[in-house]
């Protein structure tokens, strides 16, 4: 309600917002307002992820802020605080939100270039930080576990659905979770015999640690796949699987980071498909099978047709 009324009124200033709505807050906005306050041109400099990690709340956190303060979401935030502070020119909002390894006259063979060395590192980077003994122990719990849920929200939330299908594909039975009241619901029913893993670039999505602190207090392997061994997320997991964070030329985080956390899912989905070999071989190629008559079958060159 308080968001409808701020923007009927387009005359007030950002910080007049942050005051006029800082009764509806939440703590973890107050800390963005009190961030703001003392950097009120900070959004136009950083990111939402490094603004929510300078917060210490959640990239999720940041657009709800927003939300309340009228504005759809976080660039339209900027745009306005950019704006207000006089630098809302174009190539810095360019730099900022796309990164400084690309440029708007960059032909498509400089893009493709320069976003495959992107993606060559963080992935080489990755191989080279995973600890594959803990990925190992991570890999058994599941193939032999009871229960078990992936946590993820907003990108991270498409990476834990990627696991949770190629583990179905194998026989094991989990469930992801991206709504938090829907996740806390199922981490709750979790036991010692039952794997919660969570799944966060930054650690520090608040939903994620919630159902994943949740999962661990009734007796769950607890397990982080984040690219910030030190943050709260890897603190309250029993399993850290650390991936490479994203190039500080390259935003936003997805253009990097995903690559970087489908390695670690496919080697988790390979590793407990090792577990049970023989049986597993089966269950692949009884779901071929179920899906072979909705395939086109393989045919000769169009040419050699003719």
């Amino acid at each position: 309600m308080v968001s409808q009324t701020v923007d009927d009124d387009s005359n007030l200033l950002i910080a007049q917002r942050i005051d006029t709505t800082r009764v509806d807050m939440s703590a973890a906005m107050v800390k963005i307002a009190d961030l703001l306050g003392e950097r009120p041109a900070a959004p136009v400099e950083w990111t939402i992820t490094e603004l929510a990690k300078r917060a210490d709340v959640s990239p999720a956190t940041v657009t709800r802020f927003c939300r309340l303060l009228g504005f759809p979401g976080y660039i339209q935030f900027r745009v306005a605080v950019a704006s207000e502070v006089g630098r809302g020119d174009v190539s810095e909002s360019w730099t900022a939100d796309i990164g400084r390894g690309f440029r708007p006259e960059d032909d498509p063979q400089t893009i493709a270039r320069t976003l495959l060395a992107a993606h060559t590192q963080a992935l080489q980077a990755t191989t080279e930080r995973i600890d594959l003994e803990s990925l190992t122990r991570v890999a058994r719990a599941i193939a032999e576990c009871r229960h078990l849920d992936i946590y993820g929200v907003g990108g991270s939330g498409v990476i834990a659905d990627e696991l949770q299908m190629r583990l179905y594909r194998i026989g094991i039975h989990g469930h992801s979770w991206s709504d938090v009241h829907s996740g806390l619901a199922s981490a709750v029913q979790q036991t010692a015999d039952s794997v919660a893993i969570g799944i966060s670039n930054t650690g520090r999505t608040d939903e994620t640690l919630q159902m994943l602190s949740q999962a661990g207090s009734v007796g769950a392997l607890t397990v982080a796949l984040t690219s910030e061994p030190e943050s709260p997320l890897a603190r309250e997991a029993d399993v850290t699987l650390v991936t490479a964070g994203p190039g500080p030329y390259l935003q936003p985080d997805d253009l990097s980071v995903k690559h970087s956390q489908l390695l670690v899912v496919d080697l988790i989905y390979l590793i407990t498909a090792q577990q049970d070999f023989g049986g597993i071989a089966t269950k692949l190629a009884a779901s071929a099978m179920a899906v072979s008559d909705h395939r086109r079958p393989t045919g000769p060159p169009r040419a050699a047709r003719r």
